[in-house]
């Protein structure tokens, strides 16, 4: 089959158009004819070489989130039918098939059916930043009614699906961003406060927002230095959790207020096989929400083929995006 593979670490230029190996369908899965994959940032770390620990052996085929039409089933699978629109975080790491090429073969438990009024497309995009929402919120955060929530970035792909759970669970929501336009989408989003943090200082905000009394939960989607204001923002005995802690900070704000600290990384149903059927099915309790018009994905105005992959990441790196970066299958 025809793929876009990496045969070496580098820059977004580095991958290649190749015939590679179709996947043989092994007991549990199914085989996927794809139409759709995005890109995330964790698709850029494994291409650069800052995860080598998750690469798909060389030629490797990246790229987790996928949708497509399922082509053949093994005999374990009673969920699925050849025939069926299905879509997931499903490879693209080590020991699984990336979505970069004509055919997938995925674990049927990481998968489920496509929200009937979407389109390949726009369901490939949902996969990682909903999961990750959900992970977040959900099942770390133990997010309630009536709490008062901080999402960092609120655009980003992460972010504007973490606004929408939010709303949809009743949280009251506010959240980051850069400029008035980033504003404009995250307030249609449901945001109910906004902060621009070019121009506001996090004791500025607290003070404006909360009467200097914090947030409930605290979801930081960037990192570094934002993880540091994230813990200024808490509330005392409130919850701070980040998908970016690969850098070190000064614990004592979390001590002093008593926080607690969560870190989500998505990957580890796929590299460990714990909690695959969970991922499936938070991924069909997304669909629901989604066919009830609840959420719904910003998909980038630019779209690309998977063969100008490249100029997709460089795009994701570059920043100058507003929603996911969306890849149909042109090979």
């Amino acid at each position: 089959m025809k793929a876009m593979v990496i045969n070496e670490f580098g820059r977004p230029d580095i991958f290649e158009k190749q015939s590679v190996k179709e996947p043989a369908l092994k007991p549990g899965h199914v085989k996927i004819r794809v139409e759709a994959s995005c890109v995330n940032p964790i698709d850029t770390k494994i291409r650069s070489g800052l995860v080598p620990a998750a690469t798909p052996e060389f030629p490797a085929v990246l790229h987790g989130d996928v949708a497509g039409e399922i082509l053949e089933v093994s005999p374990e699978v009673t969920k699925f039918k050849p025939g069926d629109r299905v879509f997931g975080l499903a490879g693209g790491v080590k020991g699984h098939c990336g979505a970069l090429a004509e055919y997938m073969v995925a674990d049927a438990n990481l998968l489920a059916k496509i929200p009937e009024k979407m389109t390949m497309e726009q369901a490939a995009a949902i996969p990682v930043v909903s999961l990750t929402a959900w992970e977040a919120l959900v099942n770390r955060g133990n997010i309630q009614e009536g709490d008062r929530v901080l999402i960092h970035g609120g655009t980003g792909g992460v972010g504007h699906m973490a606004i929408q759970l939010a709303k949809h669970i009743g949280a009251h929501v506010t959240t980051t961003v850069s400029d008035d336009r980033k504003s404009e989408i995250a307030s249609k989003l449901g945001a109910d406060e906004l902060i621009n943090y070019r121009d506001e200082s996090v004791q500025d905000y607290l003070k404006r927002l909360t009467n200097d009394k914090g947030y409930d939960l605290v979801f930081d989607t960037v990192g570094k230095e934002n993880l540091d204001r994230s813990f200024r923002a808490a509330a005392p005995k409130g919850r701070v959790i980040s998908t970016n802690t690969r850098s070190t900070h000064d614990l004592s704000p979390l001590h002093g207020k008593g926080l607690t600290l969560h870190v989500v990384f998505l990957l580890l149903p796929l590299l460990s096989y714990s909690g695959r059927e969970e991922m499936g099915n938070t991924l069909k309790n997304i669909a629901e929400i989604i066919n009830k018009d609840k959420m719904k994905v910003l998909i980038h105005e630019e779209k690309f083929g998977f063969s100008k992959v490249g100029e997709a990441h460089t795009l994701l790196e570059k920043g100058d995006h507003v929603g996911k970066i969306s890849l149909y299958n042109d090979l």
